[in-house]
């Protein structure tokens, strides 16, 4: 495999997996009262609502491929950088939340009990997860030059900042009430340490 195809192949993969993001967060942190009393049949909606738009991305991938910039080779090596700090932040917040806090479990179930996770980067952004997203998708996009790939960053960046971080807020605080009202107050930035 060349290193164009290698590059294809990531590019392919992140628009692939990208909707899964927002069509799972968006309706479980906006209907979260509905979503809690169908619990964990709610792991239903998303293949239902992702396997349509797969299709699509894979029908359609030459054309989402297609559309490419150059760049310089340092900015290259730039998403490389941000794709490795962005795949180790990942890991970190993913080892802080654990597997049911990634999924959403406790979102979506009566019977489970969460703490509200403020170590590691917790303690510097409130949604470390998602910064973590951002800095992966910008990477890809300058490896990958395609430019697809840069849309979805920005999308995403829009996305996450202005509906599924004010809607996982709202849910957070009736979740951990004043645990979660002193701990927005101990760490002001929701996103990015200086933006928001």
């Amino acid at each position: 495999m060349n290193l164009q195809a290698i590059k294809d192949l990531l590019a392919f993969l992140t628009i692939l997996v990208w909707p899964v993001v927002p069509l799972f967060w968006i309706p479980v942190h906006g209907l979260r009262r509905l979503f809690k009393r169908i619990g964990l049949f709610t792991y239903i909606m998303p293949p239902l609502t992702w396997i349509p738009i797969a299709y699509i991305v894979f029908k359609y991938r030459d054309g989402l491929l297609g559309l490419r910039f150059e760049l310089p080779l340092i900015l290259n090596i730039a998403g490389l950088i941000l794709t490795t700090a962005g795949t180790i932040l990942h890991i970190w917040t993913g080892r802080l939340l654990g597997l049911f806090g990634l999924m959403g479990i406790p979102e979506v179930s009566k019977r489970l009990d969460s703490k509200l996770v403020s170590e590691g980067p917790f303690m510097i952004v409130r949604h470390p997860t998602y910064l973590a997203h951002t800095l992966l998708f910008s990477g890809i996009a300058l490896v990958t030059e395609v430019m697809t790939v840069a849309v979805l960053t920005v999308t995403d960046l829009i996305i996450v900042n202005l509906v599924i971080i004010p809607l996982e807020e709202k849910e957070l605080n009736e979740r951990f009430g004043v645990e979660y009202k002193r701990y927005s107050e101990k760490v002001r930035y929701r996103f990015f340490p200086g933006l928001w």
